[in-house]
């Protein structure tokens, strides 16, 4: 039966959970390479970011999709120095991890960052003017492997705040960019820099290049399966493409028949999927604490429209000037965004802290408080966090928590 080309808010909602992976993904068992392999070819970009109040955010969107998890398996795919990788490490929305057999698809950013083009302008001119260093790093990459900045600067003395960059970070940051280098693996979380070809496996490197428009019209195909329903923007802003290259490449896949224009209800502007939306469109249910970073929720005007929902990490914000917290995590449960819940991982106390908890108006109710706590047990077992603390608002969930058994799930 022929899906309508206009859908129910509802029936947004319900293809983009199906599509990002929240139906269908958790296995019987025990969690392995393979099941996050098959999650990374349907979410296709995992965002990485360097706060570490929780976990690096990175790991979040995999457990809340999968459930618990080793997370040494992503590390494997990602940053072994000993064994083939998985996924690449790359400029796509914002750093993000993407799997391996879509590195051609990102050359053509590769190409623009070699020669300064958008917001590489300002990397490319230290490409130009600091020829010396560039050379002087990338032949000791080439002679020592796997580098950190940290290995290579010059600076005398302490450095300043995090970007306050050495010569040598900024060098490495070009080439990276550029393609010229790529991640090996991570120390801790620093990026350790080596060549692509004793990364990047020789079969895909020497894959024929695609141009511009080919690579940029596959990325958009990629942002519209993984979103399900989107509008322009959020389609452009999976891969954070220009606005004027997204509209282009749009255009062109609407005249093709590949991408098809929808309504949906209440949104001002046309939607659009990837050919007739085939999925089920039935009631699902679904809890899961969502990453800051989490690919369903990033575009935040999509997460508004879509769920009714306004979620601004207020991390940067002055204390004193924060509505919810410091980190805080969305609560999705039976198709809504329900909560909102400030977690911290107190690792020298070894309990996962929860500093708030706000539920949004009439949705949080004793159903979705209990799976909340169970979900907060889940994540502290995951974590390796023996306790459960509880900090003003967040004391509403004293009852759920004790009713919750202590295993890993």
């Amino acid at each position: 039966m022929s899906v309508p080309l206009s859908l129910s808010l509802k029936e947004a909602r319900r293809l983009a959970l199906t599509a990002q992976g929240f139906y269908g993904f958790k296995p019987r068992g025990e969690v392995r390479h393979r099941h996050i392999e098959a999650l990374m070819k349907r979410l296709c970009i995992l965002q990485i970011d360097s706060v570490n109040a929780l976990v690096r955010s990175h790991y979040l969107p995999l457990f809340s999709r999968l459930g618990f998890y080793p997370r040494k398996l992503l590390d494997e795919m990602a940053w072994s120095l000993d064994k083939p990788h998985q996924l690449f490490e790359c400029w796509g929305h914002e750093a993000s991890l993407m799997p391996m057999e879509d590195y051609p698809l990102m050359r053509w950013r590769m190409e623009r960052a070699a020669q300064g083009r958008g917001i590489y302008r300002e990397l490319a001119r230290v490409g130009r003017e600091q020829r010396a260093v560039i050379e002087a790093v990338l032949q000791a990459v080439r002679e020592r492997g796997a580098l950190g900045a940290g290995s290579l600067t010059t600076r005398v003395g302490k450095a300043g705040p995090w970007w306050d960059w050495s010569v040598e970070k900024k060098a490495l940051e070009w080439l990276f960019a550029a393609g010229e280098v790529t991640v090996a693996g991570r120390r801790g979380f620093e990026r350790l820099y080596d060549l692509p070809e004793r990364v990047i496996p020789k079969a895909i490197r020497e894959k024929p290049p695609l141009s511009e428009a080919e690579a940029q019209r596959e990325l958009i195909r990629r942002s519209a399966a993984a979103m399900g329903v989107a509008a322009e923007k959020d389609l452009r802003d999976y891969y954070r493409l220009d606005p004027a290259d997204a509209k282009v490449r749009i255009a062109e896949l609407v005249e093709s028949g590949e991408l098809l224009m929808l309504t949906v209800e209440g949104w001002k502007k046309p939607a659009f999927s990837l050919g007739e939306p085939q999925q089920s469109l039935r009631a699902r249910h679904v809890s899961a604490l969502l990453s800051p970073f989490d690919s369903l929720i990033w575009e935040r005007a999509r997460t508004e429209r879509l769920f009714n929902f306004r979620y601004r990490l207020e991390l940067y914000t002055p204390a004193h000037k924060r509505v919810y917290g410091y980190y805080v995590l969305p609560f999705l449960f039976n198709e809504h965004l329900v909560a909102r819940v400030d977690l911290r991982a107190e690792r020298a106390h070894d309990r996962l802290a929860v500093h708030a908890l706000h539920g949004e108006e009439g949705r949080l109710s004793e159903e979705a408080s209990r799976s909340l706590a169970t979900n907060l047990r889940q994540l502290a077992n995951w974590l390796g966090l023996a306790e459960i603390s509880l900090h003003g608002s967040a004391a509403v969930l004293k009852a759920p928590l004790a009713e919750v058994s202590g295993g890993p799930a």
